[in-house]
């Protein structure tokens, strides 16, 4: 039997999606939540809600204290975490297999009576954390407001895409625990949830044992209302924003909208940000690396993709210049190269491409709590959860002449957004 037929899928009364998947290794259980909430479903003035929430939820509910869920967790050995995007958020543990049922019966509590154990303390004190949290990898880390103006950029005010997750230090400031309650209510549901286990037991067994912990949790009563993501006008590009401050070195970032995760040409553009900048054979690390030698080496990591379901994704390049090069020279390097891939692209290219996605692909799901991960992300964003096992079979028929025909349509300076980042002159 293949891999993507050993997959359990089942729905419960509430709506909770149950995947379950036979684990590679013995004795552990990925246990992975994904939850249909993300920052594309903050309005303007209540950004950074999303994430918050990926932080209350380890501070306690109505029968577990502050903190305990990671206590517990790591008193058995275990790993803990949880993280949250444009599209989702996500709360995963891997554990001894016998500890299954206290990790389900943990994430059931927090689901069903989070808000009981919701306080005005619990409340300042986490938006104290995440306020440093954004001053530490946004404001004071060098090139950390990238994302935050790349986003900016590509999406107009008021689009739910067009605030990072960290949300705004003023939107954090104006949190009320009466928002906040209802901000778990609208989307903290059963029937907003997929829930994946990965382990060696039987998959009914995983039922009945979910059905046990999370069957008498309701579902939702009314629907909250999703921010609208459809985009109405093109980017006029190149688009731009620069800053000076206190830099290492001028630092490049190049963007373009391409399709939506999910479509066949975002995975043509998958591949194109493979051919540009994935890895040491890439067009920008042998011309800007290697040949001119301008940009600093950054081992083959100069581009990449931000897969978004919901709207236009990203394609993005980021280069910082080597001792001595301005930031201008650098930019206009790197788009020359980002231009070269209209004139065509190599079998050669496409297959090194091709094999370093796929590597990726399979590394990121080889162990039980990235194939959970995998798992809860196709079953939440596709319905799919056999996707996580064939997605590798989506690059195999696309064609050089697709990545060429993409690259002329999208990688142009209409549909280019522009941050530099540049040092102050002493």
């Amino acid at each position: 039997m293949g891999s993507a037929e050993r997959i359990g899928q089942f729905t419960l009364d509430n709506g909770l999606r149950l995947v379950t998947a036979p684990a590679s290794t013995g004795q552990v259980a990925a246990v992975n939540l994904w939850y249909g909430v993300g920052s594309r479903h903050e309005v303007p003035g209540r950004t950074g809600f999303a994430h918050l929430f990926e932080h209350l939820m380890f501070q306690g509910s109505g029968n577990v204290a502050k903190a305990e869920h990671f206590d517990v967790v790591e008193r058995l050995g275990g790993d803990i975490n949880a993280s949250t995007s444009t599209d989702r958020t996500n709360y995963f543990e891997t554990v001894p297999t016998h500890s299954l049922d206290l990790i389900l019966w943990l994430e059931a509590d927090r689901l069903a009576s989070l808000r009981e154990g919701m306080t005005q303390e619990v409340l300042d004190n986490q938006r104290d954390v995440v306020k440093n949290e954004r001053r530490q990898r946004y404001d004071n880390q060098p090139y950390g407001t990238a994302l935050e103006r790349i986003l900016g950029l590509a999406y107009p005010e008021g689009h739910p895409y067009h605030h990072p997750t960290i949300g705004s230090m003023a939107d954090l400031d104006a949190a009320d625990l009466d928002y906040v309650k209802s901000f778990h209510k609208a989307h903290y549901g059963p029937d907003n949830c997929v829930l994946t286990v990965v382990s060696d037991l039987d998959p009914e067994d995983v039922l009945a044992r979910v059905e046990e912990f999370f069957g008498s949790v309701p579902a939702r009563g009314e629907l909250p209302e999703t921010p609208d993501a459809a985009l109405n006008s093109p980017l006029n590009g190149p688009v731009r924003d620069g800053v000076v401050e206190t830099v290492p070195a001028p630092g490049v970032f190049v963007g373009f909208r391409t399709p939506s995760y999910g479509e066949r040409e975002f995975d043509v553009l998958h591949l194109a940000s493979a051919v540009l900048g994935q890895g040491q054979g890439s067009r920008l690390y042998r011309d800007l690396v290697v040949d001119r030698p301008i940009a600093a080496d950054d081992g083959g990591g100069a581009a990449d993709i931000l897969p978004f379901r919901y709207t236009d994704s990203l394609l993005l390049v980021n280069m910082l210049a080597r001792e001595g090069v301005s930031g201008d020279v650098l930019e206009q390097a790197v788009r020359e190269t980002v231009a070269t891939l209209a004139e065509g692209v190599t079998e050669e290219e496409l297959d090194r491409a091709r094999a370093i996605l796929e590597l990726d692909h399979l590394q990121s799901i080889s162990g039980p709590s990235g194939l959970a991960d995998s798992l809860s992300s196709c079953t939440q964003l596709f319905d799919d959860p056999t996707l996580a096992y064939t997605w590798p079979s989506r690059w195999s028929d696309i064609t050089a002449e697709e990545v060429r025909a993409a690259a002329e349509r999208l990688l142009v300076d209409d549909n280019m957004l522009v941050v530099r980042f540049d040092p102050e002159t002493a």
